[in-house]
């Protein structure tokens, strides 16, 4: 248990109505799990508001509420606490209640659009290479040293973030690797948290259902690294034009990589094939297994880590070589017949451009490049055009399909992803609602030596269709399908 007033440390508070000396059990953001002496946070949802249900809280045993509107009604031995920001109060609070876990590790967040997953865990895999103990935090798994926990957010809640911090500690981890969404950066899930550093990949279209606009989304971004300390350092990728805009109020070390224009870290590409990569990097040369230039923006950022936490440099380069691919990032397999099959988490018109010219830049043109993709429901919808115009000009063949509809109707999401086919495509353009029987025909229409790109889902083993989430992998029905269908 700890004083609640231990707890409201650094919190900006308006007014208190009772006693901040009183004991708290927990801390709890959904009223659901309240129970008695706990403390509960009345945050503003995306679905529903917690002030709706500061009476349940209270009625369940909850001594103390943080709200930012005192109820009308407010009932004896309870504490109030009226807070200017709900969302960052709560994670301040958190940081306090696990005893401000990340001051004990070198924790390095890394945020943009494109790249996060593949960088978090690499560095995760490369630093556990080197004989550290490490934490991960991403959107497809949970790791402390080495035991794994299902991730259900690119930026888990800020209790449950300090929560896996706090273990970290106990666990004697040093570092640890974390995915910084926009999300989670807007709903102050990561305020009152110390970073080490800060690391940006690229900004591209991307949440505009849940931003208004692309400035607010980068502004949003930015905030991360507005936040970051002195004794940090901002990592920024300086070939998008907003790694600069990252750097302009950060009082963290300032600190770039590029591929294109001249950095503080360089890379370029001498050979890339499906096989994998040859870098030159920093005047070193290092063979990677992973595919693709966006693949070679992610090992030099992941190189720069490395040695800004002081890594010998060979052995960083041993090391990187040795990595492979993160589930559902260029993840492809080889048929017995010869034809390509690759899954990828694509889901952005950026990403999805990215795949199809690294697969057409390593492709000979005599092979047909099939794609089968589609776009997520209850997302931003001004993409479904652009990514439909991407994959039909791009490929041989593009058969849109199916993503996680959730709540939409599929063939909607679908004629708003034809609209952006341009009249010379029409005829490369197919759409098949289920997904499964759009891999099928994909595998159908490969000949000996095609290439087949499934796009969208990556690491995703269901899909959500109306709240219902039914078993669905990207890559083992590709290759049963692949398996089962001779040339």
């Amino acid at each position: 248990m700890m004083l609640l007033k231990d707890i409201l440390y650094k919190v900006n508070i308006n007014a208190v109505v009772g006693n901040t000396a009183t004991h708290v059990n927990d801390i709890h953001f959904d009223s659901r799990k309240v129970s008695l002496d706990d403390v509960f946070v009345a945050i503003h949802g995306t679905v529903s508001d917690g002030h709706d249900y500061i009476t349940k809280a209270v009625e369940a045993g909850a001594i103390a509420v943080i709200c930012e509107k005192l109820p009308e009604q407010l009932v004896n031995g309870v504490t109030y606490v009226e807070v200017e920001n709900s969302h960052r109060a709560l994670a301040i609070m958190a940081a306090n209640f696990y005893k401000n876990p990340s001051q004990n590790l070198k924790l390095v967040g890394i945020t943009g659009t494109n790249g996060k997953t593949t960088v978090a865990t690499l560095l995760y895999e490369l630093f556990k290479k080197a004989g550290y103990k490490v934490g991960l935090l991403s959107t497809v798994k949970v790791l402390v040293d080495g035991k794994e926990y299902k991730a259900t957010h690119t930026t888990p809640d800020s209790i449950t973030i300090n929560n896996y911090l706090s273990l970290m500690n106990d666990t004697g981890v040093e570092y640890c690797f974390m995915e910084v969404s926009s999300h989670g950066i807007h709903q102050e899930r990561t305020a009152g948290l110390h970073f080490s550093g800060g690391v940006f990949t690229n900004l591209t279209h991307d949440h505009l259902d849940y931003h208004n606009t692309f400035a607010e989304y980068r502004d949003t971004k930015k905030r991360f690294f507005d936040e970051l300390s002195g004794s940090a350092f901002a990592l920024v990728n300086i070939d998008d034009k907003n790694g600069l805009v990252m750097l302009q109020n950060t009082k963290a070390k300032k600190i770039t990589y590029a591929l294109k224009s001249y950095a503080d870290y360089k890379a370029q590409i001498l050979e890339n094939e499906f096989t994998g990569l040859l870098l030159k990097i920093d005047e070193n040369e290092v063979w990677s297994k992973l595919i693709g230039s966006f693949n070679a923006y992610n090992l030099l950022a992941i190189y720069a880590v490395a040695d800004l936490f002081e890594l010998k440099t060979l052995e960083t380069l041993q090391y990187i070589s040795e990595l492979e691919s993160v589930g559902g990032r260029f993840q492809y397999f080889i048929s017995e017949n010869k034809i390509t099959a690759i899954v990828d988490y694509a889901h952005t018109p950026d990403a999805l451009k990215n795949v199809l010219e690294t697969i057409n830049a390593i492709r000979t043109g005599n092979e047909s490049l099939i794609t089968v993709v589609g776009c997520g429901g209850d997302r931003d919808k001004t993409k479904r055009p652009v990514m439909g115009n991407i994959a039909s000009t791009l490929s041989t063949k593009a058969i849109f399909t199916s993503d996680n509809p959730r709540t939409e109707d599929p063939e909607k999401i679908i004629e708003e992803m034809e609209q952006g086919v341009e009249p010379q495509n029409f005829k490369k353009t197919v759409s098949i609602t289920n997904r499964k029987q759009a891999i099928k025909t994909a595998c159908q229409f490969a000949q000996t030596n095609d290439i087949i790109l499934i796009a969208g889902k990556g690491h995703e083993t269901y899909q959500e269709v109306n709240g219902v989430r039914k078993d669905f992998d990207d890559m083992k029905i590709v290759k049963e399908l692949l398996t089962h269908i001779k040339k």
